[in-house]
């Protein structure tokens, strides 16, 4: 295991020039993202330092970004405030709980290689499950800029009552700070190379203070105790160790599903290898350090790792140097954070989280498929009505439920000659019902199981008896090439089916069959003195006579 792979004598530089942007981006960021989960400015910046330097070290993934990020510091938030009130000591002693069992997570998930699960996380209701947290999180954030309270313990539905109610008592002198950094934001994306939400710190910081906007209502961070992070380890019962458990799951599987799809796309699109269980075992490290040393849940952030890869890092030596940088702040600058408007960290994490509600993937799932638009849109309605929680237990419902109706349906199609010298049959697509003249080559694309059994027997029917087939079939050929599996309950349904048609008249033949299957069907008697044939059209020839 190489540490810092790709790093060499000709690289340091650009790398350690994006670790000092790195800390600009995080910085600001990882302060709102503690506020948003309900926890002080420290558990933020605690994130940023003894977690992404374990993961540095022990990641396969050169580029991928270990931190908090938006949707996971709303999950925390949302998954304890019914446990504890928010802010209070008990609620942060659950935070680091909560880290140190996703902790364990992880590192199950990489003993047992359990990474799959994170692909019953499909793309409709990652959009639908991030979108629904953003929407959660933006609405605090506007309260934020427009100085209005809401409280943060409340459902999304009487904190956005919250928010109209309180507009007629709106701050004028937070607005305008809001709009000021909102405009700062946006315009800057044109100049990348620099880090306009530290510029934004800085600038509002500047003016509050010149202008003592504070003495006319807003709102600031506020004291931000100094010193380096330090061992710790929760003082909570038996039980709220298991109160925090099913929110500990919740945010491994999400940080999993998202983590290791984009640790994944930045490999294969800069040619290195990328190791799925190694970067479970990292994520384990990383929320094992976090919740030892006072940060909360890590994850993994696109965006920055998105904004490393523009800057032209290929190596995780930007995570170490923002690190340290970070640990240069909590020692030494945090006398600097406590002057922050509340209402620019609003506008910053604002405009960073507007991308992930995911507005136009929603379009695009409109137009192309109406079922994963309607997936999307009940695991978006479940995270704001119903909770981030009960949000991702139905995400993880439809997924195996639109597993199911693919595995129960698949498609069973009409083979004919696709005209090619090749032996090459192809599925019909001018609704022929036959292959040729007497002749039915049927192939059932997936597993035979009991789910689709019946399915499988209805289409031998439906094939063998249709109402316009001008020749009477006298063969059936089943081209096994997509059958993978057979089990008890679908081989004694399909064994009614074929000996139904034999009954019938009907000559049975098995092609392009791979030993496991033919195994199969022999194991359930399935054959029944019928052929196998290497092809199709061996088969045809054969049985078309």
């Amino acid at each position: 295991m190489r540490i810092l792979a790709g790093l060499d004598r000709h690289s340091w530089r650009t790398e350690a020039l994006s670790g000092v942007t790195l800390a600009a981006i995080a910085i600001p960021l990882n302060i709102g993202y503690a506020q948003i989960a309900g926890l002080p400015p420290t558990a933020g910046l605690y994130s940023l330092i003894v977690p992404a330097v374990l993961f540095a070290l022990l990641a396969s993934s050169r580029q991928l970004v270990a931190s908090p990020d938006a949707a996971a510091a709303a999950l925390v938030g949302s998954s304890l405030a019914g446990l504890a009130a928010t802010g209070s000591a008990s609620y942060v002693q659950l935070a680091l709980a909560q880290a140190l069992v996703g902790a364990v997570v992880f590192a199950l998930c990489a003993v047992l290689k359990l990474g799959f699960l994170a692909n019953f996380l499909s793309a409709p209701i990652l959009v639908g499950f991030v979108g629904g947290l953003a929407l959660d999180i933006l609405l605090s954030q506007v309260a934020k800029m427009l100085g209005v309270k809401v409280n943060s313990g409340d459902e999304f539905l009487p904190r956005f009552g919250e928010l109209v109610t309180g507009l007629g008592h709106l701050n004028v002198w937070s607005v305008c700070l809001s709009v000021g950094s909102v405009a700062v934001l946006v315009i800057g994306r044109r100049f990348r190379a620099i880090p306009w939400a530290l510029v934004v710190l800085v600038l509002t910081t500047v003016v509050l203070i010149v202008f003592r906007l504070d003495d006319a209502g807003v709102a600031v961070l506020g004291e931000v105790p100094a010193g380096p992070p330090t061992l710790t380890w929760p003082q909570i019962s038996w039980h709220q160790w298991v109160q925090v458990i099913p929110s500990a799951v919740a945010l491994t599987l999400v940080a999993m599903a998202e983590g290791l799809l984009v640790a994944r796309r930045y490999a294969e699109a800069h040619d290195y290898t990328d190791r799925a269980n190694r970067d479970l075992w990292a994520f384990g490290a990383a929320n094992l350090g976090s919740g030892l040393t006072g940060g909360f849940t890590v994850g993994s952030s696109a965006s920055r790792t998105a904004a490393m890869d523009q800057s032209g890092s290929r190596t995780q030596l930007p995570s170490l140097i923002a690190a340290v940088l970070t640990l240069l702040v909590v020692c030494f600058g945090t006398a600097l954070l406590q002057d922050i408007p509340s209402p620019a960290i609003g506008a910053i994490v604002a405009v960073a989280v507007v991308p992930l509600l995911g507005l136009r993937d929603f379009a695009r799932l409109w137009r192309l498929r109406r079922f994963e638009f309607a997936v999307a849109a009940v695991c978006f309605l479940g995270v704001l009505l119903l909770g981030p929680i009960i949000g991702i237990a139905i995400a993880f419902v439809l997924s195996l439920v639109n597993v199911i109706r693919s595995a129960a349906n698949p498609p069973a199609d009409v083979l004919v000659p696709s005209g090619d010298p090749v032996d090459v049959f192809r599925a019909a697509r001018d609704g022929s019902v036959s292959s040729a003249p007497g002749v039915v080559v049927l192939r059932f694309s997936g597993p035979l199981f009991f789910g689709n059994a019946q399915r499988f027997a209805s289409a031998v029917r439906s094939m063998l008896a249709p109402d316009d087939q001008a020749v009477p079939v006298h063969a059936l050929v089943l081209d096994c090439s997509a059958v993978t599996g057979i089990d008890t309950t679908a081989a004694d349904v399909a064994g009614e089916a074929l000996d139904w048609a034999r009954a019938n008249g009907v000559e049975v033949g098995f092609s392009r069959a791979r030993a496991a299957t033919r195994a199969d069907l022999e194991h359930f008697d399935l054959v029944g003195g019928s052929r196998f044939f290497p092809s199709n059209r061996a088969a045809v020839a054969e049985l078309g006579r």
